[in-house]
């Protein structure tokens, strides 16, 4: 198996960098989801798993306490504390209701956002006390939630530890004043490291950092900057991710100014520029876009070939089912996705009317399984076998003639210079690719 490495030396290829690519957290991806499968669906597949399956369970809540305008995610400013109420109330009903397998134990539970940090300490256990009764939580799952820095009060890390989360996932981005201040986030690197020792203090061990590349005023020393900040801290994980400026998609991202954003070849080297430094200050890299200590689980998976890939990006979660549970969320099992509505009202309406809150995903054909593990496998271990019909030489030939993979028997390889556009050429070994320029990132 490949090491998982990402070469600062790799060279700089326009055409690959603003390629739009599927990140593959999905296969198939989300754009191509549709409103012709929904709740009937669903409870079919769950009447259909095998025995004792394992689940994972995924909590979407869709508020912060401010708008950061670099922000992608489904999240909202709520104007009055009702809002909140009303679709936890939503949010339990949906617990109590959705089908699930009638025999599965849960190995891992995520809270995601927008902030979860929103919640009162009250208003998490209420949630996790509403998971217990409705599954069997094995002693040993992992529960993660990701936390805006600022919101980490001594009072929520406590109740947060007291509810059984055994890793925390802090929002970091970028500690510059300037570029905290472009994106509406001033956030002082003091906060954040108060923020993972009262996580720490209060017996949540685990601590990720996400930073991220590509945002206005940006340069390769301040990305190197962060970098060594969160390794100082600390962090046991750190995500690198690059801004995907979509204003046409997320209005908010129009208050970013443009004419500040680094240009791609900017992006690239600060890229590089983060992955080099969390190598050298112990880090293996996971991935594309990962790192982690070498004794984290996540870095013991990549080396023992079960590192995964999901909707959060990469995960040594082994289950069977991902259930979504909130606005937006989506739910994976081998026969398919499907997603809730991603509206909060809207979501909590429906189940105050007890209508379907799952309403677009896709089914999977047998193909289409087996072609998103050899996209997984290549995306997590750098090469994959070829399926039963061979590689499409033909695809590949840009790929291949630029260095960027070589084929060995029934094997393509990233090579080291590949190894920044693996999504490029995981794309080319996706028979069903189409390049969409509004419905996909660019690659770096």
């Amino acid at each position: 198996m490949a090491h998982n490495d990402t070469a600062p030396t790799a060279p700089f290829l326009q055409r690959y960098v603003l390629e739009a690519v599927p990140r593959y957290t999905s296969y198939p991806p989300a754009t191509r989801f549709h409103d012709g499968v929904g709740a009937a669906d669903w409870k079919s597949w769950m009447d259909d798993q095998p025995e004792r399956p394992v689940l994972s369970l995924y909590i979407h809540i869709p508020f912060c306490k401010t708008m950061c305008w670099y922000c992608g995610c489904n999240t909202t400013v709520p104007n009055k504390d009702d809002r909140v109420a009303r679709y936890l109330d939503a949010l339990d009903k949906e617990i109590q209701t959705r089908p699930i397998p009638a025999d599965g134990i849960v190995h891992h539970i995520h809270f995601g956002g927008g902030s979860p940090d929103m919640l009162s300490p009250a208003r998490f256990r209420r949630i996790m006390e509403a998971f217990r009764e409705r599954f069997e939580i094995a002693e040993d799952a992992e529960i993660a939630v990701e936390l805006d820095p600022r919101g980490v009060t001594e009072d929520l890390a406590a109740a947060l530890a007291g509810a059984g989360v055994t890793r925390a996932s802090l929002g970091v981005q970028d500690l510059s004043p300037e570029v905290q201040t472009l994106i509406h986030r001033i956030q002082p690197a003091e906060s954040v490291a108060r923020a993972a020792m009262r996580l720490r203090r209060a017996g949540i061990a685990a601590i990720n950092m996400d930073i991220m590349y590509g945002l206005p005023a940006q340069t390769v020393e301040r990305v190197e900057a962060t970098a060594r900040a969160v390794a100082d801290m600390g962090a046991d994980r750190v995500s690198v991710f690059g801004y995907a400026h979509v204003p046409w998609f997320k209005k908010h991202q129009r208050a970013i100014p443009e004419d500040r954003l680094p240009g791609a070849r900017e992006r690239f080297d600060q890229m590089h520029a983060a992955a080099a430094c969390l190598k050298d200050t112990g880090y293996q890299a996971i991935g594309f876009d990962h790192f982690a200590r070498p004794d984290d689980s996540l870095a013991r998976a990549a080396r023992s070939g079960r590192l995964r890939r999901n909707f959060q990006g990469y995960t040594n979660d082994p289950y069977d089912v991902l259930i979504g549970y909130g606005a937006s969320s989506i739910s994976e099992s081998r026969q398919g996705y499907l997603q809730n509505l991603t509206d909060p009202a809207h979501y909590a309406n429906a189940l105050e009317s007890g209508a379907p809150v799952q309403v677009r995903g896709l089914s999977r054909t047998a193909e289409e399984c087996a072609t998103g593990e050899r996209i997984a496998r290549l995306l997590c271990d750098f090469e994959v076998e070829a399926g039963p019909d061979g590689f499409d030489r033909n695809a590949l030939a840009d790929v291949i003639a630029d260095g960027l993979v070589e084929l060995s028997g029934d094997r393509l390889i990233v090579t080291a210079a590949g190894r920044p556009y693996v999504r490029n050429i995981a794309a080319r070994i996706d028979p069903a690719f189409q390049t969409a320029q509004n419905q996909h990132s660019q690659a770096v």
